[in-house]
C-alpha cells in the first residue's frame, strides 16, 4: 500500500472512532457533545494518531485497541487546541479555516469542552486497558500519554511559553518549549504505539528520539509557515507570530537558517528509522511530507 492510501487509511480509522465516540441524551449533553465534536471534526492533518496507530502497525500489536489509544490522543491534542486559541491565551479567532470553538459557542462552554476531550481520553485509555485485562504494555501506554500532556510534558511547555516569551529569548529556551509543548505528545504518539505492539525495548527508546527530532522539525516548519505560507491553505491568519512579537525560530535563525535545519532534521530523522528493527517507508514518506507541507 502506497503512503497516501495508508495515511487515508489511518485517517479514516480515526475519524470513525471520533464520530462513534460521544453520547448522552439530555439538553446538557447535547450541548458539552456538539462543542467537543465541532473541534474534534474541524479537519487536521491526524498527524499523531497515524503515528501512533502506524508504529502499532508496524510491530503487529492490537489494532482495536490502537484505535483507541489514537482516539484518546488526538481529543488531548485538539483540547489543547481549544485551550490554546482562547482570549487568556494566543486568543484566536479562526482555526483549520473555521470559527473557533469559543467564538461559537462561548468562553466558557470551551474551556468545559477542553476539559471534557481530556478526561474523555483517559476514561477511552482507562477502558481500553480494562478489556484487555490490564496488560502491563496497555499500562504503560496510557502513562506514557497521560505524562507527555500533563505539567512535565505539553502543561509545562505551554506555560514557558507564556512565561519566558521575552525579547532576549535564546535558541536553548526555545527549544525547551517546542521539545515539550508541541513535541512530547508526538514523542508519546511513537512510543505508545511502540509499547501497545510490546516492540524491542532498544526500539522503543529509538521512537522517542524521533519524536524528539520529528516535533522540532514539525515546529521549525510550523514558523516559516506562518511568515510565507498561504492562509486559504493554513485555515488560519498568518503573521500572528510577528504581530504578537512572539520568539520563533525564524527570528532567532533567518527563514533560510531554518529551512537548513529542517533539512537537517529530515535527514537524521531517516537515518534513525533505518536504525528500527522494521519496515519504516510509510515513516519516511511521512517525515518528507512534514519537511515540505505548506499547510
Amino acid at each position: 500500500m502506497n503512503f497516501e492510501n495508508r495515511l487515508k487509511e489511518h485517517i479514516e480509522s480515526i475519524e470513525s472512532a471520533i464520530n462513534g465516540s460521544f453520547w448522552g441524551d439530555t439538553p446538557a449533553h447535547g450541548i458539552i457533545r456538539e462543542s467537543m465534536m465541532y473541534s474534534m471534526n474541524a479537519g487536521g492533518k491526524r498527524l499523531r494518531p497515524a503515528l501512533l496507530m502506524e508504529v502499532n502497525r508496524l510491530y503487529a500489536g492490537n489494532e482495536e485497541a490502537a484505535v483507541q489509544f489514537a482516539l484518546a490522543l488526538e481529543m488531548i491534542h485538539t483540547y489543547s487546541l481549544v485551550h490554546d486559541d482562547l482570549p487568556c491565551m494566543d486568543d484566536d479567532d479562526l482555526r483549520r479555516g473555521k470559527p473557533t470553538n469559543h467564538i461559537v459557542f462561548g468562553y466558557d462552554i470551551a474551556v468545559l469542552a477542553g476539559d471534557g476531550l481530556l478526561n474523555l481520553a483517559a476514561e477511552i485509555m482507562l477502558e481500553t486497558v480494562i478489556r484487555n485485562n490490564y496488560l502491563p504494555n496497555f499500562i504503560d501506554a496510557m502513562r506514557e500519554i497521560l505524562k507527555a500532556s500533563g505539567p512535565s510534558g505539553m502543561i509545562l511547555g505551554q506555560v514557558a511559553d507564556i512565561k519566558y516569551e521575552t525579547e532576549s529569548m535564546d535558541r536553548e529556551t526555545l527549544d525547551f518549549i517546542n521539545r515539550h509543548k508541541t513535541g512530547k505528545l508526538i514523542v508519546a504518539a511513537l512510543t505508545a504505539g511502540g509499547m501497545l505492539a510490546n516492540a524491542p525495548e532498544e526500539d522503543v527508546i529509538l521512537l522517542g528520539k524521533i519524536g524528539e527530532d520529528m516535533g522540532l522539525m514539525f515546529q521549525m516548519v510550523d514558523d516559516v509557515l506562518d511568515l510565507t505560507g498561504d492562509p486559504e491553505k493554513l485555515g488560519k491568519r498568518t503573521q500572528m507570530d510577528v504581530k504578537n512579537d512572539k520568539r520563533t525560530y525564524p527570528m532567532l535563525i533567518g527563514i533560510d537558517g531554518v529551512k537548513s535545519q529542517i533539512k537537517a532534521y529530515e535527514n537524521r530523522l531517516i537515518d534513525y528509522l533505518d536504525r528500527l528493527s522494521v519496515d519504516t517507508g510509510f515513516l519516511k514518506e511521512l517525515v518528507r511530507f512534514l519537511a515540505l507541507r505548506d499547510y
